[in-house]
């Protein structure tokens, strides 16, 4: 290990679909966070990390900026609030095909220069879809609200611009100790990676109505034994309205099929082996306003 190693924690924020967990999986090269189309993909902090020699890069990859309407929402934008509070570098991630800056994107960046004991970095995201010369009026009023100590326009998709990114983070960083074993890319457990997995399927193939109201819940994991029996998994997935429990049945049971299929692939490739997965469907009205819901949900606040 160098002598001068470097290590810390860097704060991954932005609004919804401003390509967090991409551009978290791209920097790591793993599928550590789920992601979709959909907004508010990410629910509760999720930590990544990338270790060389020389460093290691502890990212703590968020929930989208917004308003909460409910006490899921709340539990959310406390989460990115601690993770604030506790960075050396904070990314502020922009999607630079919305040319037109909100007054949200404003108070944050103002939100952002107010903090003295960070770094910041302002990274504009999915630059392989909109024309280059788009990008400097962003650039410019952005900066001219917080002093940024980088700015980086990249691709996650295309894996443009991702080594410059973790250049302008290394520079930033203090030196200091490895916080985790070099071969530990994240600290989130198989059982937990499951349960997300499962809602990324399920924001991949239903409609725009179901995603929001749904949770998973694993009721039973076991780890296979000396014989080689596969991992069983069972889960439930709760939603909030009957009409939501029929579209994530589907058909003679097709759509939770399709769900239970697409999961148990990437559920394999994480444990290297066969999964047993048995899912069901459930509908529990309000959840998303339960505190007790949302503790069995590994919604748990921060300390």
């Amino acid at each position: 290990m160098d002598k001068h190693f470097k290590s810390g924690f860097v704060t991954v924020t932005g609004r919804p679909n401003a390509g967090k967990s991409t551009l978290i999986n791209a920097l790591t090269g793993e599928h550590i966070a789920i992601t979709s189309p959909k907004p508010q993909t990410t629910r509760k902090n999720q930590l990544a990390i990338l270790t060389t020699g020389s460093y290691q890069i502890v990212f703590v990859d968020t929930p989208g900026l917004h308003a909460p309407k409910t006490k899921l929402g709340e539990f959310m934008v406390k989460s990115i609030d601690n993770a604030i509070d506790s960075g050396e570098i904070i990314l502020y991630l922009y999607d630079s095909t919305d040319a037109n800056i909100s007054e949200a994107a404003r108070s944050f960046c103002k939100k952002l220069s107010e903090i003295k004991y960070a770094k910041k970095i302002l990274v504009l995201t999915k630059i392989d879809l909109i024309e280059k010369d788009k990008l400097l009026p962003i650039i410019s009023e952005l900066t001219g609200l917080c002093d940024f100590e980088a700015v980086v326009p990249l691709s996650s998709v295309k894996r443009d611009g991702t080594g410059i990114l973790v250049s302008e983070i290394v520079k930033l960083l203090p030196e200091g100790p490895a916080y985790y074993d070099e071969d530990i890319s994240t600290t989130s457990s198989v059982r937990d990676m499951a349960a997300e997995i499962i809602r990324e399927k399920v924001l991949y193939f239903t409609n725009d109505e179901v995603p929001h109201g749904v949770g998973v819940e694993i009721i039973a994991f076991k780890e296979p034994n000396k014989r080689g029996i596969a991992t069983t998994i069972e889960a439930t997935i709760l939603c909030e309205k009957e009409s939501h429990k029929g579209i994530l049945i589907g058909k003679d049971g097709a759509m939770l099929k399709k769900i239970g299929s697409a999961a148990r692939h990437d559920i394999e490739n994480i444990v290297g082996g066969k999964v047993n997965l048995k899912l069901w469907v459930k509908v529990k009205d309000d959840w998303r306003n339960s505190k007790h819901m949302l503790k069995e949900l590994g919604y748990k606040e921060e300390k």
